[in-house]
């Protein structure tokens, strides 16, 4: 399942490339943009729910909020 969220907390490019790095392994893929303020997650919620990848985000300082 691919879904788009608004990331809250980023200060710069390292924080869109720590968030990549906390959840990469758990994931199918993940793109952040600091520029953008956003995160593109593809998960498989067989694997990990999106609840799971949410609180993996928020241990790092930093808030995912689903677009529409």
């Amino acid at each position: 399942m691919k879904k788009t969220f608004r990331v809250e907390g980023m200060h710069c490019n390292s924080c869109a490339y720590l968030i990549e790095q906390k959840i990469k392994d758990k994931v199918n893929s993940v793109e952040v943009s600091y520029p953008k303020e956003e995160a593109i997650i593809d998960f498989n919620e067989d694997k990990i729910s999106e609840k799971e990848v949410k609180e993996l985000v928020e241990k790092e300082g930093f808030r995912l909020i689903e677009k529409e």
